[in-house]
């Protein structure tokens, strides 16, 4: 059985590793090309370029996929299936009927719930309780395939999406590599999506980490555990970029101060700010230029912080 992997981002890692540790001759693997990121904008190749590299796999990385050569190099490994995770990339048809086996990928919801490319982050954001991943078949649009198997995943109030997504990396591989053998021989029958339950979790833009104070505590904390570690949960101080690390909601605290003003709370313990409905209790801040630093620590060298507005 000669499988294809294409997978670019950290959460295909565990299951590449897991088909080839399972002993599927993995003949190729396709990632996105390497690209500058950090501060210092330096190449850096794809976690799943690095994963496979190590494991002694070829490697390719088109620019774009449909492009007429790169299909011909995927046609030229002669994949019996292509398995995808967190690619990067839509399939042509001309790539999803290319395996005689079709196309599977791993998926980071319990679909149709959270169709798209940012489906953790939107988990958290909406507070749902459950989430998961999901195996399934690939069409032509984007995660419309039917579904050959799903896990469940608790989200904790401590989850953040790095955290989150660890966890669904692992529970994904664990469940690609316990349907795939079924669903060679036949034996998992595939369950059409519910069109009437699907939502979906677009690509996140830079801008949508800037806080709303005018929003319920609740909405920003989900936000920041969402948003991180990109582009993260941000406001603004004295013309400087102020991030929130770390926050929590709490609407025991009475205030009537108007969204976005800086608040002591507890007899001066807590430090909050007022937000539309309650208070965001603020645990850890980076001011532009600066270090995270605990919100009392902050205090100590910004005495004026409090009574200040941020927007």
């Amino acid at each position: 059985m000669r499988v294809v992997f294409m997978g670019s981002g950290a959460f295909a890692v565990p299951s590449l590793e897991a088909l080839v540790r399972e002993r599927y001759q993995v003949v190729g693997v396709v990632t996105q090309p390497p690209k500058p990121a950090g501060r210092n904008r330096k190449i850096t190749p794809p976690p799943t370029m690095v994963a496979a590299e190590r494991l002694g796999l070829a490697v390719l990385h088109p620019e774009r996929v449909r492009a007429p050569e790169a299909v011909e190099q995927l046609r030229g490994l002669r994949p019996d299936i292509i398995v995808v995770a967190a690619y990067g990339q839509i399939l042509p048809r001309s790539v999803l009927e290319m395996p005689p086996r079709g196309c599977v990928n791993v998926h980071g919801s319990l679909l149709p719930r959270w169709r798209g490319a940012a489906p953790m982050q939107a988990a958290i954001l909406a507070g749902d309780e459950f989430t998961g991943v999901s195996i399934m078949e690939m069409e032509p649009s984007m995660d419309t395939g039917p579904v050959l198997a799903q896990s469940l995943t608790r989200i904790e109030d401590s989850d953040e999406t790095p955290e989150l997504e660890r966890r669904l990396s692992r529970s994904g591989a664990a469940l690609l590599v316990s349907a795939l053998p079924y669903y060679l021989v036949g034996s998992i029958t595939p369950v059409v999506q519910d069109p009437d339950q699907v939502t979906y979790a677009p690509m996140i833009r830079k801008e949508e980490g800037l806080i709303d104070w005018s929003v319920p505590a609740c909405q920003i904390w989900r936000a920041s555990r969402a948003y991180q570690p990109w582009p993260g949960s941000y406001t603004h101080w004295k013309g400087k970029l102020l991030k929130v690390v770390s926050c929590w909601p709490d609407d025991s605290f009475a205030v009537e101060e108007e969204p976005g003003m800086v608040v002591l709370l507890g007899g001066g313990h807590e430090i909050g700010v007022a937000t539309g409905r309650g208070v965001l209790v603020l645990r850890e801040l980076a001011l532009e230029g600066s270090k995270p630093a605990g919100a009392r620590e902050f205090l100590m060298g910004h005495r004026d912080f409090v009574g200040g507005l941020l927007q």
